[in-house]
Formats: C-alpha cells, structure tokens, sequence
C-alpha cells in the first residue's frame, strides 16, 4: 500500500488478541485452510503447489527471505477478521485514532499571511468522525495519495483550525511525510 494505509493496518493488528502463527508450516496451513486449497495458496504466494505441500508437511522448514515475508504479510492480512472489524468499528464510533506524522506543512490562506511550510512532529488524537472516514476510504480501495489528503485534511481540521474555532479558510498543505504512524 504506502505509508497511511500501512500505517492504518498496523494500528488494527495491534488489536489482535493471539499472535500470528510463528512456523512456515502453521502459517502455509494457515492460509491452505482461509483460501480452501493448495493451489490459491501457490497462486498468492508465487510458488509452486508442491511447494506449498511440503511447507503444509514440515518437509521445508526455512523459506526464502522474501517468501517469508510474503508468507507473514498474506497470514497478517487475514488473521482474526473479527477482532478487526471490532477495532475499526470502535475506532470509527467511538475511539478515534491517534496519529504521530512528522511531515512539511504549509498553508493557503487570506491575502497577506506568509506562512511558508515548514517541518512539523504532531501528534494528535483524531475524533471518530475522521477516523471512519480513513477507514471507509482504505475499505473503497482509495490511492495512498488520497489518504495522505484525508489525513492532511483530518490534521488541518483538528489541529489548526481546532474544530472550526479558529483559521476560517485555511487550506493545510500537508507534503513530505518522513514518518506517519495510528493508534488505536
């Protein structure tokens, strides 16, 4: 994905109650057992079906470094949906999402301000409102840059305009993100 919809996705896994399973074994059957067969499982992961059998039967203890990965992400994209959906649920209801970005901020705002961007660390505890709006966005299958502009907007809201009390009319330019990270 990129930095946001990464960034969202393991806010929600620290929700998880179990840990992943460790093993290549219990992962690759893990998964055998989500995609119901071998051959999906093959397809995901670019390996061969055979492959995947020996993984299922401990006969390969030790992937590649990058099917490894690859194996993680794909057992972490589906583990304990249940427990996901509770913590984007309750996030978007009731929680929010705290956000740390250090990133360049600039504005557009009434003729004669000069407020040239400069590089900000803010973090911030975002209302539910926001928070339902990333997720609904990263759901509808949105680009990372139009989440980077739903967060840009969601700070710009929150921090600048402090909710509408202040700053009427301020656009938030919000570029170069160095680092971005939610919580639940």
């Amino acid at each position: 994905m990129g930095i946001v919809g990464d960034g969202l996705n393991r806010a929600v896994q620290q929700a998880f109650t179990r840990p992943i399973p460790k093993s290549p074994g219990a992962q690759m059957r893990y998964l055998v057992k989500q995609l119901k067969g071998t051959r999906a499982v093959a397809q995901q992961l670019g390996i061969s079906q055979r492959t995947v059998e020996r993984y299922v039967k401990d006969q390969i203890r030790r992937p590649r470094a990058d099917l490894a990965q690859r194996l993680a992400d794909a057992v972490r994209e589906r583990w304990q949906p249940r427990v996901r959906a509770q913590a984007r649920k309750q996030a978007a209801t009731s929680t929010g999402v705290v956000i740390d970005v250090r990133a360049r901020f600039g504005f557009t705002a009434a003729p004669g301000t000069t407020d040239d961007a400069r590089l900000r660390h803010i973090t911030l505890a975002l209302p539910p409102s926001h928070a339902a709006r990333l997720f609904d966005a990263q759901d509808a299958g949105a680009s990372e840059q139009q989440l980077r502009d739903l967060a840009g907007q969601a700070l710009g809201e929150v921090y600048f305009q402090d909710g509408g009390r202040r700053a009427q009319g301020l656009d938030v330019e919000f570029t170069d993100i160095e680092q971005m990270e939610f919580d639940l």
